[in-house]
């Protein structure tokens, strides 16, 4: 690869990791070009951009974007597969998704960045998948929120018989 192409594709890395505040570092080894395909359909259908980078040009993109990844330096070894998502967890979803489908442990779930916190190794893979994501945590504000509200008018339209009954007693008393 010449030093212009290193470099333009260093440039494109460094501006989707400075606009996304989501992306896993995963290992695709080992995955024939059939399953590859389908794992790059996956990503395609659930809107997650699969790109398969070598890791001293991910490092510079990294180093290039102005924040500081280096807790996610130690897992850029062997191949290594970069997955930009909208959401948090929509790409721990697919990689547990696509394990199941093809019963293959690839790809490995190596790291990832999730609004300025950083996940390292696979054990941290079923934490991402059960994360909400902001518009599901939004719903459940509100539906808590209009829980109380909704147990008032309930027991006042309910009650209002019984409201009745009693300022009627009360008058005649």
């Amino acid at each position: 690869m010449r030093k212009e192409d290193k470099s333009r594709l260093i440039d494109v890395l460094t501006e989707q990791i400075k606009e996304s505040n989501y992306f896993y570092i995963t290992d695709a080894s080992d995955l024939n070009c059939e399953i590859t395909n389908q794992l790059r359909r996956l990503c395609f259908k659930q809107n997650i951009q699969m790109k398969m980078v070598k890791n001293s040009l991910l490092k510079k993109a990294m180093e290039r974007s102005g924040r500081d990844f280096s807790p996610l330096y130690e897992v850029l070894n062997g191949h290594t597969a970069v997955l930009f998502s909208e959401t948090g967890s929509a790409p721990a979803r697919l990689i547990q998704e696509f394990r199941q489908k093809t019963k293959n442990p690839k790809p490995l779930f190596k790291g990832a960045y999730i609004e300025e916190s950083f996940y390292i190794g696979e054990e941290q893979l079923d934490a991402l998948a059960n994360l909400k994501t902001k518009n599901e945590l939004i719903g459940d504000i509100i539906a808590l929120l209009q829980s109380p509200a909704l147990n008032v008018i309930s027991a006042l339209q309910s009650g209002g018989g019984k409201l009745a009954g009693i300022v009627k007693t009360l008058s005649e008393r």
